[in-house]
């Protein structure tokens, strides 16, 4: 090819660069199927841009991003419209940051959690009322807001009631005031109130926590609150939609309208990181005595109590049992978050999977995202297993890759 076929609407098609190598007990001949899947998902625009990463205890066996960034500054601006060399989409690639949206539950809240029930400085058992002075008294634990047992609302939309992060703050302890706890109801409240009770015990903020008591000995160095990279090295969200006051893009900052009003920074949102990040800490979890944070004791603590039934089984921060993402065995864990971004780690297959996308740029479709990740997770569950589809792209995008030996 001599250059980038080009669309009628000026944008060229998109271009993904993947890396794989085979890993002892399996070899990597089946990742050019999951290649396929994202092109193809990535020409028909659903997501417009991602990262992935497939990784053992030890290595990386497939990495992949590509796609695009930043497409559009409007929704109001129709696919046909055409491109002008202002608004030229701005590519994806591994160093993209994405906005984790409610990965920041499991990457940031829970392991520090964790961490303090550790050492000691509070249980997990403890009402999450003690470590939030004014709180009214409510029987609902630590432990009930991590397994979303806490019969708190799943969210609301404080940003648009409440005019200051403070009034915002009183407004989700307040609803502590007729939590009662019961089935298996996810929420985001619950996990807003474990950030500022973390913060109340610690007398530190989470940014400087969670670099410097996780991300630091993690290795993850890209991985933050508000986000300080350049815009074209993160991905855009939502065009023209509810989580602001104003019609506009979001790029640069957090998508979700609590986190944002709260000053970007919260237990349940506001993390962006890189694929390689993510990756580092998920197979983190995959080596329990070797974490260089949570000891072995508490990795199983975090899976030994369960709340609820298919198809939200739950263990601490974690959802369990991805049934539609394929056959994948007892003891996997998986989370999703509404930007578009996942994770799945199955100890038992010794694997980890991050995928990483802005699927709700420039306007949300929530089914279809849904289907690309089923897609995906199955597709890499046949690849471990030794049994890839064929597939075949029949579209006009690019692949670049580089193959390394086990």
């Amino acid at each position: 090819m001599t250059g980038p076929l080009v669309a009628s609407n000026g944008v060229p098609p998109p271009r993904l660069a993947v890396s794989y190598q085979g890993l002892p007990g399996r070899p990597a001949d089946g990742y050019p199927v999951v290649s396929q899947l994202l092109i193809r998902q990535l020409a028909g625009g659903i997501p417009p841009g991602l990262a992935l990463e497939v990784r053992s205890s030890g290595a990386t066996g497939y990495a992949a991003a590509g796609g695009w960034a930043k497409l559009t500054d409007s929704a109001a601006v129709p696919p046909s419209a055409e491109i002008t060399t202002a608004q030229a989409p701005v590519p994806v690639d591994a160093g993209t940051l994405f906005d984790l949206a409610s990965l920041t539950k499991v990457v940031v809240t829970l392991p520090l959690v964790l961490l303090l029930h550790q050492r000691g400085q509070w249980s997990i058992d403890d009402p999450v009322a003690r470590w939030l002075p004014g709180a009214p008294p409510s029987p609902v634990t630590i432990s009930d807001c991590l397994l979303h047992i806490a019969g708190l609302v799943p969210f609301r939309q404080y940003y648009l009631t409440c005019d200051s992060p403070a009034e915002i703050k009183r407004a989700v302890i307040a609803e502590l005031a007729t939590a009662a706890v019961g089935p298996v109801s996810y929420s985001d409240v619950g996990f807003m109130l474990l950030g500022w009770a973390i913060e109340n015990c610690t007398g530190e903020a989470l940014p400087s926590l969670f670099a410097r008591e996780l991300a630091g000995p993690l290795g993850m160095t890209s991985t933050s609150y508000l986000p300080q990279a350049q815009r074209q090295h993160i991905a855009a969200t939502e065009a023209d939609g509810d989580q602001r006051t104003r019609a506009r893009l979001v790029w640069g900052e957090v998508h979700d309208g609590n986190a944002f009003a709260l000053g970007g920074t919260s237990g349940h949102a506001g993390l962006f990181g890189t694929v390689a990040d993510l990756g580092r800490f998920a197979s983190a979890l995959l080596r329990p005595g070797h974490h260089p944070v949570l000891s072995a004791d508490t990795i199983e603590l975090m899976t030994s109590r369960h709340a609820g039934a298919d198809p939200d089984a739950r263990v601490l921060g974690w959802r369990v049992r991805p049934d539609q993402w394929g056959n994948w065995p007892a003891g996997t864990i998986w989370h999703t978050g509404f930007t578009g971004t996942s994770m799945l780690i199955s100890p038992a297959l010794d694997t980890a999977v991050v995928l990483l996308t802005n699927a709700v740029h420039p306007v949300r479709r929530l089914a279809e995202t849904a289907d690309f990740r089923t897609k995906v997770h199955r597709t890499v569950r046949e690849v471990l297993d030794g049994s890839p589809r064929p597939d075949d792209t029949g579209t006009a995008a690019e692949i670049t890759s580089a193959r390394s030996g086990s």
